[in-house]
């Protein structure tokens, strides 16, 4: 008999409408029959990245290469799934959601993750949005000019991000240990949206973040279909897009696919966890050290090769190839930024429909239009699965190589002022910030973070040869800390200083900063 589930929160609005007896059942039968598996599973990344930092270097599977040469596909994509030329991202915030789903684009990903700060409140908000949002229901009046918000009659498709595998949710406990994070968003939004979607011939659609290898895939596979068994749905009713944003994962794409082939629809460029993710596994090893973060662009071999590997591979077996998120957003009042800013959209998505991609993401509403024209002009058909990349031929030592430049003054600067601002905003509970006209989200402030830590770990130099020791990482921060204090300190950004000086000057690389600054979150709940 499966255990109940214990809530160890503040009661906020709206949550008994959602923690119901039977929801929670639900949530609590996923965790005791999948979270022992999961827990070991992340067990294994330590047992991995212990390799990593002994010289292992990944490759292609020879155990798996059955899989990558047999003739194979996927279940076929939904129909409201075959056409997703422009997907709009962002929290799950009741306004966000109506913006996003009204926004024009195809689809709407609606972030759990790493757009999202995880108190308590967020959650349950998030939860009661979305099903509202599938309901027909949502409306919203902002407090400060008295405006209302609502559907319009066509929306976007929506899409919901649960958290990483790696997450636990830790205002929820089942016999005494934290439940995970991923099961508990997942199991939660499908359990209350399941029929409303049905009603409307749709269905519970998600992206599965963070995976690293196919067993993490094959255990997604299984929860699922618990999930649809649990609910009396047919098989393939919960369709997933997994995220390759991780070195490990983009060797396993095959693999991948496979494991999941009753329910999944697709992959996705994750560009920005990737770097992370290429950082931080290698981040022993000073031949791996990347130049400053504003030149390691998508037109880099190694990402280059990483993309249109992803393509090949989904099209062979009828799945969707997703392009990267591009983090520009509209700037005002300043002509002459705005346009270089729309120039590099222009190029980042003209690659991304020209190199076959299927669709792409954008970061906010005023640039879903121009996405828009350009997938129209390049690709007037729903998608280009069939276009099949039988030129592309990706070695492992693409995937590996090390995109040449310098790293600057001001490249390290920058890192830190995002990092500060980026922590400050996430700690305050909004995950999801423009800084320097782009979105910041927890992956970018994942890469600034993680090169601070490698640069002053192997003493890299900057262009003006100085080496980046602790003496000199150390004044940086206090610098950039002092001009953020000077322009309006608060306690989050006290917090976030001491917390991401703490992480950058550390002996040990912490795996992802949003799991102790999640501990900061809740000392602030216990606080209030």
């Amino acid at each position: 008999m499966t255990q109940s589930l214990t809530i160890q929160a503040p009661a906020v609005s709206g949550q008994e409408e959602i923690l119901t007896a039977a929801a929670l059942a639900f949530v609590a039968e996923l965790e005791e029959k999948f979270g022992g598996r999961r827990r070991g599973l992340m067990e294994d990344r330590k047992v991995l990245q212990k390799a990593f930092d002994l010289g292992y270097r990944p490759d292609f599977l020879p155990e798996t290469a059955k899989i990558r040469a047999e003739v194979w596909q996927v279940r076929p994509v939904p129909a409201d799934l075959q056409d997703r030329r422009v997907e709009i991202t962002g929290p799950v915030d009741r306004k966000m959601v109506i913006n996003a789903l009204n926004s024009g684009a195809n689809c709407f990903m609606a972030d759990f993750e790493d757009s999202n700060t995880p108190t308590w409140a967020n959650q349950i908000a998030g939860q009661t949005n979305l099903r509202d949002a599938n309901t027909g229901t949502i409306s919203f009046t902002d407090a400060k000019n008295g405006k209302d918000y609502k559907l319009n009659d066509k929306t976007a498709v929506l899409l919901v991000r649960p958290r990483g595998l790696h997450m636990d949710e830790k205002h929820v406990l089942l016999e005494g240990a934290a439940v995970s994070a991923s099961f508990f968003d997942f199991g939660l939004y499908l359990f209350h949206s399941h029929a409303a979607l049905a009603a409307k011939k749709s269905g519970p659609y998600f992206y599965l973040p963070k995976l690293e290898n196919w067993q993490e895939a094959a255990l997604w596979s299984d929860v699922i279909c618990h999930a649809e068994d649990a609910l009396g749905l047919a098989r393939g009713t919960v369709r997933v897009t997994v995220l390759i944003e991780t070195i490990t994962a983009a060797f396993q794409m095959d693999e991948i696919l496979h494991s999941l082939k009753d329910h999944i629809a697709g992959l996705n460029c994750g560009r920005w966890d990737y770097i992370f993710s290429f950082i931080k596994k290698f981040s022993r090893d000073p031949a791996f050290v990347l130049p400053d973060r504003s030149s390691v662009t998508m037109t880099c071999h190694f990402l280059r090769a990483y993309s249109q590997l992803l393509i090949k591979t989904c099209h062979r077996r009828g799945a969707h190839a997703m392009g990267g998120m591009a983090a520009q957003i509209p700037i005002k009042n300043d002509e002459d930024a705005n346009n270089k800013a729309l120039e590099k959209f222009i190029a980042d998505k003209e690659r991304e429909a020209t190199d076959g991609h299927d669709g792409t993401w954008v970061a906010h509403p005023g640039l879903v239009a121009k996405g828009r024209e350009i997938f129209d002009r390049i690709m007037p058909q729903p998608n280009q699965t069939g276009l099949m990349r039988d030129d592309v031929d990706v070695t492992a030592n693409d995937l590996l190589a090390i995109p040449a430049g310098e790293i600057t003054e001001a490249g390290l600067r920058a890192n830190i002022h995002i990092g500060l601002q980026y922590m400050r905003a996430w700690l305050s509970g909004n995950g999801c910030v423009p800084i320097h006209n782009l979105m910041e989200d927890a992956a970018t402030a994942e890469i600034s973070r993680t090169q601070l830590w490698q640069w002053r770990v192997h003493g890299a130099k900057l262009a003006d040869g100085r080496v980046i020791d602790d003496a000199l990482m150390a004044d940086m921060l206090t610098q950039e800390s002092d001009k953020l204090r000077a322009a309006g300190g608060d306690d989050y950004l006290e917090d976030a200083i001491r917390l991401f000086d703490t992480l950058v000057m550390a002996d040990t690389l912490e795996d992802f900063l949003t799991t102790p600054a999640y501990d900061m979150i809740l000392s602030y709940e216990q606080a209030a």
